[in-house]
């Protein structure tokens, strides 16, 4: 009898943080509003700079994002979140500040690209690239 009430003091336990972390994951990623208005401060047709936010896509997010930002990268299946689809109208229709945002703090399984890629204009480069990637 002891061992069926630890059993079921267990299965709470779990059950509750399971179903918290399902709450917490799918909470809308909130954006600051500074970042939803803020410029992209880099030229989109510049060819060298489209050329280097390709290859920081290629090297930073395709394992997790795919080669073509589709959300089917080779760690996705063990990621909690979505990937998200990058061609997708949906993520197109989001600022440059707002991509901006979520590749520099991150968010669950999606880290910040802060120390990975430091200089911002860098992460500019690569919300650039990211709009190549509409359908």
């Amino acid at each position: 009898m002891r061992n069926l009430k630890l059993f079921s003091i267990i299965g709470l336990a779990v059950f509750a943080l399971f179903s918290f972390t399902v709450l917490v994951q799918s909470k809308p990623w909130e954006v600051p509003a500074k970042y939803k208005s803020m410029k992209n401060p880099t030229n989109a047709k510049d060819k060298e700079g489209a050329n280097e936010g390709k290859a920081l896509f290629a090297k930073q997010c395709s394992a997790c994002h795919g080669k073509k930002g589709l959300g089917d990268g080779s760690k996705a299946p063990d990621l909690k979140g979505d990937m998200g689809d990058f061609s997708s109208v949906k993520s197109q229709k989001q600022t440059d500040g707002e991509m901006f945002y979520r590749i520099t703090e991150g968010r669950d399984d999606m880290p910040s690209f802060k120390k990975k890629i430091p200089n911002e204009e860098d992460r500019w480069l690569v919300v650039n690239y990211v709009r190549t990637l509409k359908k």
